[in-house]
């Protein structure tokens, strides 16, 4: 049995948290169903590549997720849904604050329904404040939670990611507060709304800049791969024209890496003896390190690094990430039956659970593939969903 097999969860979200968050479920067993716009889908949709027409983002991002075609906005609709809700333990949804009032699907209505439901309410901003009815993305997030001031070049423009990192770490940190709330939930009975922002959960990845800034009233800088935590630390090329990444986190690390590139002398050196010492050095350290890695293809340095136990990591694309062996046979990715591509090859289950493991049991689906299966459990007749589907509440 699948660790959250008995949850029936809700997805009426779009890019890309509120997925991220449910697919996380699913993948643990979770039954989860996802709402989509009966003509326009989910945007979800048409982000990322395509094959043949088929959306391939689509296909993890949505898997192990049932697809209803509904139209919330429509006085049908919202009945179909607090229909839903009223069987569910999870709702996860995102729509600007006051949208779900405004179709009479709010958290009151619903835990008047349903008292031990659990609502996530994912948006840019928050519930509350000053910006809560802003339209809300990761790009907003990644902005102003200090990541694009500290990314990038020094002497370069703030940088953002080119994937989307606010989301996908708001909706992992989402699918801890769903099992946060559900543990409540099994105490007492009672569910609750969860108000999980976009911008919050990086603000906490980024780190302890605003606690820096109150006590010291250092604002921190971009400093392009290098660390204010310890040297050396950088991306450098090698002979052949690759790159790697080298880390010395750990003081034996940085020891092992300057003794491996013939610069030994400087471990007796007093600033060398913490990683925010050596950062005053950094240059020289760079140098010594980058000029050794330059001399030798990718290969060698990767080989002498791992010999002499020094942390150090090939720089990947897409092509290096699929034929890595440790990825492979860890089945970091796996390929997964599809009905339309054959296989497809998609990241495995997040983490790895010795007694009960998740699982990728479908791929996303067409549009409103399962519309007739999930109204018919909530008693539905197919007298009343044939009517349904001629007034274009569903599909």
């Amino acid at each position: 049995m699948l660790p959250l097999e008995d949850l029936k969860v809700i997805d009426a979200s779009s890019i890309l948290a509120g997925p991220l968050c449910c697919q996380i479920l699913g993948d643990y067993g979770a039954d989860v169903i996802k709402i989509e716009h009966p003509v326009l889908g989910d945007s979800m949709r048409g982000h990322g590549e395509s094959k043949d027409g088929i959306p391939l983002w689509w296909k993890e991002v949505s898997r192990n997720k049932r697809t209803l075609a509904l139209n919330l906005g429509k006085p049908e609709g919202g009945e179909v849904f607090r229909k839903l809700a009223a069987t569910a333990d999870v709702v996860v949804e995102n729509f600007r604050p006051g949208t779900f009032e405004r179709w009479g699907i709010g958290p009151e209505v619903l835990h008047q329904i349903n008292p031990g439901l659990v609502l996530v309410r994912m948006t840019g901003f928050g519930q509350t404040g000053p910006y809560s009815s802003r339209a809300g993305f990761g790009t907003l997030a990644e902005a102003m939670s200090g990541f694009a001031h500290l990314t990038g070049p020094e002497d370069g423009p703030p940088t953002l990611p080119a994937f989307g990192l606010a989301d996908s770490i708001a909706g992992i940190a989402a699918s801890s507060a769903v099992l946060t709330a559900l543990r409540h939930r099994d105490r007492t009975g009672e569910g609750q709304v969860v108000d999980m922002s976009i911008l919050e959960p990086i603000m906490t990845a980024v780190g302890p800049g605003p606690t820096v800034y109150e006590q010291l009233g250092i604002i921190g800088q971009r400093h392009g791969n290098r660390s204010t935590n310890n040297a050396p630390r950088n991306t450098y090329l090698t002979k052949d024209g690759k790159w790697v990444a080298v880390s010395t986190s750990a003081q034996s690390i940085a020891e092992r890496v300057m003794q491996l590139v013939g610069h030994p002398e400087v471990i007796d050196e007093p600033w060398f003896a913490s990683g925010h010492t050596r950062v005053q050095h950094v240059d020289e350290l760079d140098e010594y390190v980058g000029s050794w890695i330059r001399e030798r293809n990718q290969a060698e340095v990767m080989d002498a690094f791992t010999e002499a136990g020094a942390a150090v990591a090939a720089v990947y694309d897409a092509k290096d990430i699929v034929e890595d062996e440790h990825i492979r046979e860890t089945e970091m990715l796996i390929d997964v039956p599809d009905e339309d591509l054959g296989s497809v090859l998609q990241h495995n289950v997040m983490w790895r659970m010795s007694k009960t493991p998740g699982e990728i049991r479908f791929t996303g689906r067409p549009l409103g593939q399962d519309t007739d299966n999930i109204l018919g459990e909530v008693g539905y007749t197919d007298s009343e969903i044939a009517q349904l589907r001629e007034g274009e509440f569903i599909k």
